[in-house]
C-alpha cells in the first residue's frame, strides 16, 4: 500500500556531489516526515537528515550538516538530499524512510522504508 523508492546513487569522486531522490505513494505526503539513513559496511546504520512535512529539518550533528542538504516537495510528493564535498567515509547504502508526523532521528519511527541506493566515493 505504501511504497517509497530512492534513486540517485553512484560513484563519485572525492570532492564531488550527488543528489539522491525519494518518491513516496499510498500516504498523505504533506503530512509526513521523511528521512534519510545510511549504513558502511560494517558499521551501524546512522541517521543522516530528516525533514517534516512543514519542512522542518534534522542533521546528523557530525561532518554531515555542513555538507549536506534535505529538501522536499509537497506538490509533487518528492524528497531529495543534495550531497556536496563527498568524502570517502560517505560511500554507504543510503536509505530512504517514511512516517507520519514530525520527523526524527530514530530509526524506530519509522515504518516505511526504500531499497536502498549505493553511494560509492572514491579517493
Amino acid at each position: 500500500q505504501v511504497q517509497v523508492i530512492e534513486s540517485g546513487g553512484g560513484l563519485v569522486q572525492a570532492g564531488g556531489s550527488l543528489r539522491l531522490s525519494c518518491a513516496a505513494s499510498g500516504l498523505t505526503f504533506v503530512n509526513t516526515a521523511m528521512a534519510w539513513f545510511r549504513q558502511a559496511p560494517g558499521k551501524e546504520r546512522e541517521f543522516v537528515a530528516a525533514i517534516s512535512g512543514n519542512g522542518d529539518r534534522l542533521y546528523d550533528t557530525g561532518s554531515v550538516k555542513g555538507r549536506f542538504t534535505i529538501n522536499r516537495n509537497n506538490v509533487a510528493n518528492t524528497m531529495w538530499l543534495q550531497m556536496n564535498s563527498l568524502a570517502v567515509e560517505d560511500t554507504a547504502i543510503y536509505n530512504c524512510a517514511a512516517a507520519e508526523g514530525r520527523a526524527s532521528k530514530r530509526q524506530r519511527s519509522y515504518k516505511n522504508w526504500g531499497q536502498g541506493t549505493q553511494v560509492t566515493v572514491s579517493s
